[in-house]
């Protein structure tokens, strides 16, 4: 007997219903799978959903909080080049320098061809007022946009609208009352290569403890404003451009911000042509109160990951910004 050939009818000769009909086995017929559907990329889609989550990111950046990076060191001892820290935009309201439009030409030229470019964001023009704004309560860190430029600072509140505000020999007078300073002790700062305590910014600072380790020296004052919030300051110099200032009324909704380094800092001192924020800056032009250190780099870190955590500064993360109350 020859084996029958199957091929989903073991019977081709006889119908399926003469089959049935005789008492012969029926097999089913077979049928093709169904073969799941590929669909294509929906692209459209995805843009959709970066665009959507890009404004997301702005917008936190714009009305809730941003981050900021120390790049100078203008606010030593209190902050140092690679500290990165947070910044609350709604503290004081906001104003024609709260929202964060990014600059696709800028950010090219900085990324792509590593020029230095001021900024990555796009300015608004000048704006009188602010939603909901209030004025900074004296001694704040805030981040401020010098008027006529693009930059970010980040300065200390000293003045506030209608005081008389003065410096004599470095140190401060507010309506006619000098700032109390503690007296003179020595603030010890790691080196490293972000803060390289150099013989030219600081000649004769640099020092080497008895563990070998490298360490800047800096003469520092406690300051204590009226309202009995203190923080470090340091001063190096006798008779440098900043120790005197002459007297001056702050106007309404003007700030006047000072740099915890006085001899190091471009503040309301000095005018913008040296770089400064030109007497009192108005409170439009302020972006936001700095709140905490996130965390802050030694300047050794590379684009290798492996090198992040050995650039750590493992002492500064969680750092609060804001200053102390005197006893």
């Amino acid at each position: 007997m020859k084996d029958a050939a199957l091929d989903g009818n073991e019977f081709p000769d006889k119908p399926l219903a003469q089959q049935a009909a005789t008492g012969d086995t029926v097999a089913p017929t077979a049928t093709a799978p169904d073969t799941p559907r590929r669909r294509g990329t929906d692209w459209w889609g995805e843009v959709k959903g970066i665009f959507w989550l890009i404004l997301v990111v702005l917008g936190f950046h714009s009305f809730i909080a941003k981050p900021f990076y120390i790049p100078s060191e203008s606010m030593l001892p209190g902050l140092r080049i690679g500290d990165r820290l947070v910044v609350t935009k709604f503290a004081y309201g906001w104003s024609f320098v709260s929202p964060t439009i990014p600059n696709p030409v800028a950010i090219f030229k900085g990324v792509v061809l590593r020029q230095q470019e001021d900024s990555w964001s796009v300015s608004l023009p000048f704006m009188h007022g602010r939603l909901f704004g209030s004025l900074p309560t004296r001694g704040d860190v805030v981040i401020v946009t010098p008027p006529g430029t693009h930059n970010d600072y980040i300065k200390r509140v000293i003045g506030l609208p209608g005081d008389k505000l003065a410096v004599r020999g470095g140190i401060v007078f507010l309506n006619g009352v000098a700032v109390k300073r503690g007296p003179l002790h020595d603030t010890l700062i790691p080196v490293d290569t972000n803060s390289p305590c150099s013989e030219i910014d600081y000649p004769g600072a640099r020092e080497t403890l008895p563990d070998g380790r490298q360490m800047c020296r800096l003469p520092t004052y406690t300051e204590t404003l009226p309202n009995g919030r203190r923080y470090e300051t340091i001063d190096l110099e006798s008779d440098s451009q900043g120790d005197n200032f002459a007297e001056v009324t702050i106007p309404a909704n003007h700030v006047f911000l000072m740099g915890d380094n006085r001899d190091r800092s471009a503040d309301s001192r000095f005018a913008l042509s040296q770089l400064g924020l030109g007497g009192p800056v108005p409170y439009e032009n302020l972006g936001g109160r700095a709140e905490f250190i996130t965390f802050s780099l030694d300047g050794d870190a590379t684009f290798n990951p492996l090198t992040w955590w050995g650039s750590l500064r493992s002492d500064r993360a969680g750092t609060s910004l804001h200053p102390a109350k005197a006893n």
